[in-house]
């Protein structure tokens, strides 16, 4: 590295972003993701002993994804070459693969491809590392936010192992600030800041598990903060509120499905708190309103059913109502349902009974109509036998009469089992009077 080189580096590091500077260079400063960091995980294991195989790296921002991916530069004997999916195309990614093969072939050295927001890479970008991975010319790491399972090819995901990394904690927040607080060389230490109690607490809260969040929001706070008397720059809860706004919900394609599991889980578990828990973080993160009306319309018909069938009318008006309603109001026809729906007695038997019938009917292909059932009012039905010996249930007591209704050989009581909830279970209750 030349003098101008070496400035240029200096310059970038005094400019870059406090989050930018703080990036741990070792794993000892690692701050978070012990799931997999700890001493003695896998992962741990395989950086030190320099013997990563291909690995996905997923999980919000800010976790440690890609600050990991340059502590492995850092420590490991191969060539790293970086690319961002956002700004890369195949032409890059042939060149990379190219110049591994070369190192591969005339050094003996291997080559790791970081690829951040590897999910941005369509199918033909993502096949285009497949061979390559497959015959270990390069060892891949991608950084995704999104779940992989979605937004990966299957085939490069089996070649690789994939690595959750989860929002870090109050206290690793904590630690990260201290240390970029204290640091005189890559943090604040120079400026002497002091952040009060409550806003430093604003700040984790508001950081929502995101480290770059934290750190950005702490050195905007801490450089617009005119310095004391005493050269103190004193960070309050007002200026931690200016340079903090309140995060946007994290909601990729893995948090939607998350969700609207969680949604469904809850009214199902007939928690009316979860419930609207559920319901409001989907609705700020503006999903769409006429997909959580379907949720409440399928829960209102798998798991309340016959225990109270208004659910599903309920249900099927608030569909209606957000298609007519729209956002804000929509949100109130939901709040309804869905909470009808958490609160209502619960039975799956409808569920559990046309499941049932499905899987019989697959079975039974040759099942017949019992010749009392078909229709006797069309000419030669008699000479064939249709309709007769039928019994009308309005000629018998309380409209209900005993006769076989399913094909021969499936026993009547076999697919629906009632429930005694609600009304339900009343019904069942009268049927047998």
């Amino acid at each position: 590295m030349d003098l101008w080189e070496s400035l240029r580096q200096r310059n970038i590091q005094q400019s870059a972003p406090l989050a930018w500077r703080m990036r741990p260079k070792t794993l000892e400063e690692f701050v978070g993701q012990q799931h997999i960091l700890g001493e003695g995980k896998l992962l741990r294991r395989a950086i030190e002993a320099d013997k990563l195989s291909s690995a996905i790296f997923y999980g919000p921002p800010g976790t440690g994804k890609t600050a990991l991916a340059g502590i492995i530069a850092l420590r490991t004997c191969a060539v790293t070459e970086s690319l961002n999916a956002v700004t890369s195309g195949v032409a890059d990614l042939r060149a990379v693969i190219e110049r591994a093969r070369e190192r591969l072939g005339m050094y003996n050295q291997r080559t790791v491809v970081f690829v951040d927001e590897i999910h941005r890479f369509n199918k033909a970008q993502q096949d285009a590392l497949l061979p390559f991975v497959e015959d270990g010319t390069i060892i891949l790491i991608g950084a995704t936010t999104e779940n992989p399972f979605f937004e990966v090819n299957a085939p490069l995901i089996s070649r690789s192992r994939v690595f959750q990394f989860y929002p870090l904690s109050r206290e690793e927040l904590a630690a990260i600030a201290a240390l970029a607080l204290s640091d005189c060389e890559r943090g604040l230490g120079a400026f002497h800041v002091r952040v009060d109690e409550d806003a430093f607490e604003h700040l984790l809260c508001a950081a929502g598990g995101d480290a770059r969040a934290l750190l950005n929001a702490l050195e905007l706070a801490a450089l617009s903060t005119e310095p004391g008397a005493d050269g103190t720059r004193r960070v309050t809860l007002q200026v931690a509120e200016e340079s903090i706004q309140v995060p946007a919900v994290q909601y990729g394609t893995d948090a939607h499905y998350d969700h609207a599991s969680a949604f469904i889980k809850s009214m199902r578990g007939g928690d009316p708190d979860a419930t609207v828990f559920w319901l409001a973080r989907m609705l700020e993160a503006g999903e769409d309103v006429r997909f959580i009306a379907r949720r409440i319309m399928i829960c209102a018909a798998e798991d309340v059913g016959l225990a109270d069938p208004q659910a599903l009318v309920v249900a099927v008006a608030a569909f209606h109502a957000v298609s007519a309603l729209g956002m804000p109001e929509a949100r109130i026809a939901l709040a309804e349902a869905a909470l009808y729906v958490a609160l209502a007695k619960k039975s799956n038997s409808a569920y559990m009974a046309v499941e049932a019938a499905a899987d019989l009917v697959k079975r039974q292909t040759d099942a017949q109509v019992p010749a009392h059932l078909r229709p006797g009012s069309y000419p030669g039905a008699s000479r064939l036998g249709h309709g007769q010996g039928y019994l009308y249930p309005h000629d018998y007591p309380l409209a209900r009469v005993q006769q076989q209704y399913l094909p021969d050989g499936i026993p009547r009581g076999s697919l629906y089992r009632a429930k005694q909830l609600g009304w339900e279970g009343e019904a069942a209750s009268t049927s047998k009077e």
